[in-house]
């Protein structure tokens, strides 16, 4: 479709239009949303049948969570990859190796997180996929596309790791850059999927780091803007900025549904894919430090778990009461909006801060 409207422009200079990145990523947001609004009920009341008593709520968590999210069916990353996946198929350029780099990232931790859950509802039990072989997948998965980015490159800037502030500074580490871009992958997505633990807590912080990734990809994609804010070009990664746009009009739609009391949980189909996708397109764009920042809320959650559990088995004692960081603040005493909301503000702050790079140079 894309392609036969870009040919009428010969004869129906409108039609112009369509060539512009800007406008497709505003078409994907439109389409991811309306995607999602139309057949999310449907995939809800779908899910619901088909898991019956819903996601299995575990017993050592918040004690609230027994009975207000019990029942809730899982597997809402469903809708938001299938809206993400329409609007990059209908709106983006498909003949860019990036967009199908990314998505194949998406879409293999999709089916990952997918099977981890599918393991969990059939189970009913909280333990899905065994934590190495998750691991094993991820990896592999993230590897492969590392591989296929630098080889892409083909040049010392694929391999290397930028440094945000400075304007030449960059570490080239060779193919070791395939286990450090793995790596970054592999944490995003699992950053994000131990910040899906209350209602909109992830979905909405993840369209933030979109957008702003979104505006990165489309600068850093772009020769002009980027010899202007003197940031590392990289040809084609431009429409990259398309995807985002499918992603966070297909959040958009399933906040809709997952706003508190939410009808149906992201899950790991969701929140494994969103994270992956996120840290793909910080690869591709040579922004992997910036990724840390703009996910500094993600950060902060996986962060919490790891010093959790090594203060545990070191000392035998708790640092938090209750981890990830946001059951905390649940055990202190704050309110299920309380905490979303407030973790909301600080997503914005630090999209705000990991954007100040871009100039600050």
């Amino acid at each position: 479709m894309l392609y036969w409207l870009i040919d009428l422009s010969s004869s129906f200079p409108a039609f112009n239009v369509f060539r512009y990145i800007t406008f497709r990523t505003g078409g994907a947001v439109v389409t991811g949303a309306l995607f999602v609004f139309l057949f999310g009920p449907w995939i809800i009341d779908n899910l619901r049948l088909r898991q019956g008593k819903g996601q299995p709520i575990r017993a050592d968590g918040p004690q609230s969570h027994l009975v207000s999210k019990r029942g809730t069916p899982t597997m809402g990353g469903l809708m938001i990859l299938s809206g993400l996946t329409v609007g990059t198929v209908l709106w983006a350029n498909l003949l860019n190796p990036y967009v199908w780099i990314v998505l194949a990232v998406t879409l293999g931790f999709g089916f990952v997180g997918f099977y981890d859950d599918y393991m969990k509802v059939t189970k009913q039990t909280h333990a899905g996929i065994s934590g190495r072989t998750r691991l094993m997948i991820e990896f592999a998965i993230a590897g492969a596309a590392c591989f296929a980015l630098v080889w892409l490159g083909r040049g010392s800037l694929s391999s290397s790791l930028v440094i945000p502030f400075f304007k030449d500074v960059a570490l080239n580490l060779g193919w070791y850059f395939i286990i450090f871009g793995a790596f970054v992958i592999v944490g995003a997505g699992n950053a994000v999927n131990l910040t899906d633990g209350l209602d909109g807590l992830a979905i909405v912080p993840v369209m933030i780091a979109t957008a702003s990734f979104g505006m990165i990809s489309y600068l850093v994609g772009n020769a002009v803007f980027a010899e202007y804010l003197q940031i590392n070009y990289v040809a084609g990664t431009g429409e990259l900025a398309v995807l985002c746009g499918a992603l966070l009009g297909a959040g958009l739609g399933f906040l809709w549904f997952n706003a508190p009391p939410a009808s149906i949980f992201m899950g790991d189909t969701g929140s494994l894919a969103l994270g992956g996708m996120l840290g793909a397109i910080a690869v591709a764009v040579k922004h992997e430090i910036v990724l840390a920042v703009i996910g500094g809320l993600f950060v902060l959650e996986a962060v919490s778990v790891i010093v959790q559990v090594a203060s545990f088995k070191l000392t035998g004692k708790r640092v938090f009461r209750m981890a990830p960081i946001h059951h905390h603040f649940e055990q202190k005493g704050w309110t299920e909006p309380q905490i979303v909301i407030r973790f909301w503000i600080i997503a914005v702050i630090l999209a705000l801060a990991g954007l100040s790079t871009l100039k600050l140079r």
